[in-house]
C-alpha cells in the first residue's frame, strides 16, 4: 500500500476522533477543523517515522500530532488573546454529554491533566495507551490522572454546593 492509500485509510478512520480532539483542546471547531488537516498532512510528512515503529497504533500516533499541533496553534498570541471558550453544543455529536457541567469542568482543567482525561475517559485508552500517546511514563500519566480526577472532584463538589 502506498502512502497516500494510507493516509487515505487514516482519515475514513480517525479524521473524526482527530477533529473531536482538536475541538475539546482548541474549543472552537474552525481551528479544530484546521487543526485536523494540518495533523494529517504532518502525518503523510512522517510516514517513515510511523514505519518504524514497532507495535505502533495509528490512532496513538495521530492523536500525539493532533496533540502537537494544538499545543502549536494554543502558543499564538492571536489564540491567547481570543476567548475560545466551547459549548457542549459546538462539539462534533460524540462529544456532546448530558452533563454540560462536566465536559466544562474537564474542560477549565490545566492542559497536561486535560490531556491524560480526554485520552483515559473520552477516547478510551487504558493507562498504558495513554502513557504512550502523550510520551510519558506510565507512572507519571497515572499521577496526572489522579491529580485531574481529584482536581475534577474538589470542583465538581464545590459547584454543587453553590447550586
Amino acid at each position: 500500500m502506498t502512502n497516500d492509500e494510507i493516509l487515505s485509510e487514516w482519515l475514513r478512520e480517525y479524521g473524526d476522533l482527530i477533529t473531536r480532539t482538536c475541538c475539546l483542546y482548541l474549543g472552537d471547531r474552525g481551528l479544530a477543523e484546521d487543526a485536523t488537516q494540518e495533523t494529517f498532512l504532518r502525518a503523510w510528512r512522517s510516514m517513515a517515522q510511523f514505519e518504524g515503529r514497532n507495535n505502533a497504533s495509528p490512532r496513538s500516533w495521530l492523536i500525539r500530532i493532533a496533540i502537537n499541533t494544538c499545543r502549536n496553534i494554543r502558543r499564538t498570541s492571536w489564540f491567547r488573546r481570543t476567548d475560545r471558550s466551547v459549548t457542549p453544543e459546538e462539539l462534533p455529536l460524540p462529544a456532546v454529554t448530558e452533563d454540560r457541567t462536566l465536559l466544562l469542568t474537564v474542560q477549565s482543567l490545566p492542559d497536561k491533566y486535560r490531556q491524560v482525561v480526554i485520552l483515559r475517559y473520552y477516547h478510551g485508552m487504558s493507562l498504558d495507551e495513554t502513557a504512550q500517546t502523550l510520551g510519558l511514563s506510565r507512572s507519571t500519566a497515572f499521577h496526572r490522572l489522579q491529580k485531574a480526577l481529584k482536581s475534577l472532584r474538589i470542583q465538581w463538589e464545590g459547584g454543587a454546593d453553590n447550586d
